[in-house]
């Protein structure tokens, strides 16, 4: 099941959203070794306030967190917008109908047949919740590994500027153009996954 989760619903999941805490972590600065601060044995930054929207993917048996992705509004302080502006070669995209996607996550339990189910699972709810709620587009910003496969997910992906060296990593900016073709691009590249998106208990933003 795929949950849509903000500040107006975030109490009801508190277990599912410290396990995506402590997975990121885990991920993000145990595994990639991230230079970001970790609070105990969860990650989480300036970002993740009052204004911050979470897709996740949940297991439906236990409730367990399988995989996740943040949503920061682009008309707001947000990553790539105040701390790496210099991937894009043109302006930042930014305005209310434009999101952008963060901290990404798979689930360190998912074996590698999971992790591209959960993959696809969360670009279909991408897909659906802008559909519904106005988004025309996504950026973000990746790694090499991950921009890869974003950008071979079949939707309209374009770069925002040649790749660079920040750190050890080579990032790369994105943006996601999404349309009302969208979700067929994504059945006919085989990504297409029912996703169950709910909004139960949630008040959808513009």
């Amino acid at each position: 099941m795929l949950h849509f989760i903000n500040n107006n619903n975030i109490k009801h999941y508190k277990n599912v959203v410290d396990i995506m805490f402590m997975d990121r972590k885990h991920v993000f600065i145990d595994l990639l070794k991230w230079e970001i601060p970790a609070d105990g044995t969860f990650e989480r930054d300036q970002f993740d306030d009052d204004n911050a929207d979470y897709l996740i993917v949940s297991d439906p048996s236990g409730g367990d967190h399988l995989g996740s992705v943040r949503l920061l509004r682009t008309d707001r302080p947000h990553i790539i917008g105040n701390i790496f502006p210099h991937l894009c070669d043109m302006p930042v995209p930014t305005g209310t109908s434009i999101r952008e996607i963060t901290r990404l996550c798979l689930s360190p339990r998912l074996r590698a047949p999971e992790r591209r189910i959960v993959r696809n699972r969360l670009a279909t709810g991408l897909t659906e919740h802008a559909l519904l709620t106005g988004i025309s587009s996504y950026t973000g910003v990746a790694e090499m590994g991950w921009l890869t496969q974003i950008l071979g997910l079949g939707w309209r992906c374009v770069p925002l500027g040649i790749p660079k060296a920040v750190g050890k990593s080579l990032l790369g900016g994105l943006q996601i153009h999404i349309g009302t073709d969208t979700m067929e691009l994504l059945r006919d590249a085989g990504t297409y996954s029912a996703s169950g998106l709910t909004y139960a208990q949630s008040k959808l933003a513009a």
